[in-house]
């Protein structure tokens, strides 16, 4: 049998092109959504013809918004909706509605009366922006709980839930004229009766089979159960003549009232990723390149008009909501592309013959060209909201004015970046031995609860220069960074080692991995989550199993000095007496060479320090990728920043040894 006769051969070209396409996405820090739209288009039918537009192809795309509909509903939450009621049925509701209905006055108005369904069709693909590509954006900009995050977000979750009521009607629009008021009333009427058993009945009998399914303690079956509810209730839903997406969304609005809902999103996950994958292939599959090409004019003129109009409907409404103008301007600009689900309804709309293909390509084309373009967007939306959003200066102005003044008379203090659960704990205990911090958090909320209490906390981008410089970085004695985002540490950490590079970061480390990134980038310390919890659970176990506390307590300073070079010598046992060896006990000092100082130009051996009983941890040179170690120091230079361990009055003397002439 000849390989290349089988039906594999399309599947491995479509497998092979999309893990080289992330791959490439990941390297240019963009989402992998666009390389999978590269992909379809390159290899569909109006291209390279590699990979053929079949039904079976169709099916599985279908199933890939099935799954992501089903995320959606997982994701349902009365109680979210009620927190963000102003931004869902407020600013969302508002943005869906006018898109919606502009685009059905201007079909009016350039096909005649007849037309009201083209424009309900074209309002519903042009109301829908990007969740995957937005949300992600933002998460990793640490932008989710901003003022705009939260517009955006809210934006975000209307139209999602948006898509449901389009996804019934949409279908029905290709009937006779007469005929489709009655068919989008049965159609909702049905979808009204399906939702209306599923909820009153479905939860209960859901807790039920899952609780049967979770007792059986085996995570295939688990699996195949979730699969097979998901893939039921599309069927059931298609039976009712609704669509498939429709089931997926009832699916998991059911599990997300079920305790099993965190546990079935981790075990879906990669079943909806690759599906989603699969189903952005087949919209760049839908690209006909040569027709597109021939009709540039109009893809250019229909891309102005879906970003331009998105975005001065979205300012203004955002602005209408009481955002700010520099918040109203960086949502706008979120929010500006088409979406995921616009393909799903432009598709369903091209399929009963409501948009000709002559419009559909153009449309098809400019929305995957406003998608790609997002990324650029907001990462250049601080630049374009500074140069013509008149009260962001302000606005700034007035956020780095309450960080400075909370910092203004403290002196070798701490900032604590992240006021999360670890920044909390870290905030007291620095308090209760006495040290001023000052932190930042980007959570209104929290930042709004913990300043009544008393904390020193203020609302501040720590990513943002002006920030740490306001927290008083100059003169602060530490640093520590409290998040487990290691790319975010990492710009982080840029910023504060060109404002003072001989300040000590200690960061977090979520993986081991992410030591030596967190290390070059210049922190002074890593603590690892693993690591941590693992001693933890290993000095329990121990001593459970009548290992004496003491022996215990020792094991764990050993493998912490070895693991913490800075920390050899600060672990002290349970039975020591705080306040009769508090003076005695050997401490952390660093010392920053300066021009004149007496050290520079001479080695550490030359200096003796050992001579006077301080030993040299570390020596952090300005420039060097990594802490240097006191035999890879070699010759002292200026702007050093060298370590110490010693009790106060040698350290004392140590520091003299290496500053005075």
């Amino acid at each position: 049998m000849d390989i290349t006769d089988t039906s594999l051969q399309p599947i491995l070209i479509l497998l092979a092109a999309a893990v080289l396409a992330v791959v490439a996405c990941r390297l240019l820090a963009l989402p992998p959504i666009i390389g999978y739209l590269a992909v379809g288009l390159a290899l569909g039918p109006h291209a390279l013809g590699a990979v053929h537009d079949d039904v079976q192809t169709r099916h599985l795309a279908e199933f890939g918004v099935v799954f992501l509909m089903f995320s959606i509903g997982l994701e349902f939450s009365l109680s979210k909706l009620r927190v963000m009621r102003r931004e869902v049925f407020g600013l969302g509701l508002s943005q869906v509605t006018l898109t919606i209905l502009a685009c059905v006055a201007l079909a009016l108005a350039v096909y005649g009366a007849a037309a009201w369904p083209v424009g309900l069709a074209l309002g519903g693909v042009a109301a829908m922006s990007s969740t995957a590509i937005v949300s992600k954006l933002l998460a990793e900009r640490q932008e989710l709980d901003t003022p705009h995050g939260r517009s955006i977000v809210g934006v975000l979750l209307f139209q999602d839930l948006a898509v449901v009521p389009l996804l019934i009607m949409v279908p029905v629009l290709g009937q006779p004229a007469g005929e489709i008021g009655a068919a989008i009333a049965m159609a909702l009427a049905k979808a009204v009766f399906v939702l209306a058993v599923l909820l009153l009945a479905g939860p209960r009998i859901m807790r039920a089979w899952f609780g049967v399914v979770a007792r059986r303690k085996s995570t295939e079956l688990f699996v195949l159960n979730v699969l097979l509810v998901i893939l039921a209730m599309a069927f059931l839903t298609s039976l009712a003549g609704l669509s498939l997406a429709l089931g997926g969304f009832l699916a998991g609005m059911l599990i997300s009232e079920t305790q099993y809902r965190y546990q079935v999103e981790d075990e879906i996950k990669p079943f909806r990723d690759v599906l989603l994958g699969l189903f952005f292939v087949t919209v760049g599959m839908m690209l006909d390149l040569r027709l597109v090409l021939n009709q540039a004019w109009l893809v250019v003129l229909l891309l102005v008009l879906l970003v331009g109009f998105k975005f001065a409907l979205i300012g203004f409404l955002a602005r209408a909501f009481g955002a700010t103008s520099g918040a109203a301007l960086r949502a706008a600009l979120a929010l500006a592309q088409g979406g995921e689900f616009g393909f799903v309804l432009l598709a369903q709309a091209g399929a009963v013959g409501v948009v000709p293909d002559a419009t559909r390509q153009p449309l098809l084309a400019a929305m995957i060209l406003s998608m790609m373009a997002t990324p650029f967007l907001i990462g250049a939306s601080n630049r374009i909201v500074l140069r013509f959003a008149t009260s962001e200066w302000m606005l700034r102005s007035l956020e780095m004015h309450r960080v400075a003044v909370e910092s203004l008379e403290t002196e070798r203090h701490v900032i604590i970046l992240g006021y999360g659960r670890n920044g909390q704990h870290v905030a007291r205990l620095l308090d209760a031995e006495g040290v001023r911090y000052v932190a930042l958090d980007l959570d209104t909320e929290r930042v709004r609860e913990a300043t009544r209490a008393g904390d020193t906390v203020v609302f501040a981008d720590c990513a943002r220069r002006e920030a740490l410089i306001a927290a008083g970085i100059l003169r602060a004695a530490a640093v520590v960074i409290t998040f487990a985002d290691s790319a975010a540490a990492v710009r982080v950490l840029a910023h504060i080692q060109s404002l003072n590079a001989s300040v000590p970061v200690i960061a977090r480390a979520r993986a081991d991995a992410d030591i030596v990134r967190l290390s070059a980038a210049g922190a002074s310390e890593i603590v690892p989550e693993a690591f941590e919890s693992g001693l933890m659970l290993a000095s329990h176990a121990l001593v459970w199993v009548g290992v004496p506390l003491n022996r215990v307590e020792r094991r764990v300073r050993a493998v912490r000095d070895e693991h913490y070079g800075l920390l050899r010598g600060l672990f002290h046992g349970a039975s020591d007496d705080a306040e009769t060896v508090e003076v005695a006990q050997p401490r952390l000092h660093t010392v920053t060479l300066t021009g004149n100082a007496r050290a520079v130009g001479k080695t550490l051996a030359e200096i003796g320090l050992d001579d006077i009983g301080v030993q040299v941890k570390a020596v952090r040179r300005p420039g060097a990728a990594r802490r240097l170690a006191p035999e890879e120091a070699g010759v002292l230079e200026e702007g050093d920043v060298v370590v110490l361990l010693g009790v106060p009055e040698r350290l004392a003397a140590a520091e003299s040894r290496l500053l005075e002439r």
